[in-house]
């Protein structure tokens, strides 16, 4: 999978720990289309949006993780069309080295989101939006959360790599 970008907390304002021992962690997300709309996830508690996805487990694919994320929290089975690319992201306040993969994806059939607590204590909550208005959200967030910030500017360089492979 092409490498998109590597992001560091330097990159999103915050300070670099030193001497972090640094634990992989690998995840899927996707550009979810369903008509001329994508999903976002909108994080109300801290005023951000994200792309769909999450963890790969333990003896799961990725493509596997993104399947079950997508069921779990857009509620939809999906048809995986290709690659994006991947991000890699040094979080020193956390001491992950974070692997997303990305990939663009296709609605087959609806459903409900089936959050998990912690996600509705967060304000989750699933928005479909045009890509240019995924681009545009992303890039006026003004979220104070660290974890927000690195998915931000994550998320906006797959968006744009989206629009770049659809022009």
């Amino acid at each position: 999978m092409k490498r998109i970008l590597e992001i560091n907390d330097e990159d999103i304002g915050q300070r670099f720990i030193e001497n972090v021992n640094y634990k992989p962690r690998i995840t899927a997300r996707a550009v979810l289309r369903k008509g001329n709309e994508i999903s976002l996830l909108y994080v109300s508690k801290y005023d951000y949006h994200k792309l769909p996805g999450g963890g790969v487990e333990e003896g799961e694919s990725i493509k596997d993780a993104l399947e079950r994320e997508i069921l779990e929290e857009i509620g939809c089975t999906i048809n995986v069309l290709g690659e994006i690319g991947e991000i890699i992201e040094h979080k020193s306040y956390e001491g992950i080295v974070q692997t997303s993969h990305c990939f663009i994806a296709e609605v087959v059939k609806e459903g409900e989101s089936n959050f998990t607590q912690e996600e509705i204590n967060d304000g989750f909550e699933v928005v479909w939006v045009t890509l240019e208005e995924a681009i545009r959200l992303l890039t006026s967030c003004k979220t104070e959360d660290v974890s927000g910030k690195f998915k931000t500017k994550r998320d906006l360089e797959f968006l744009k790599s989206a629009k770049e492979g659809k022009e």
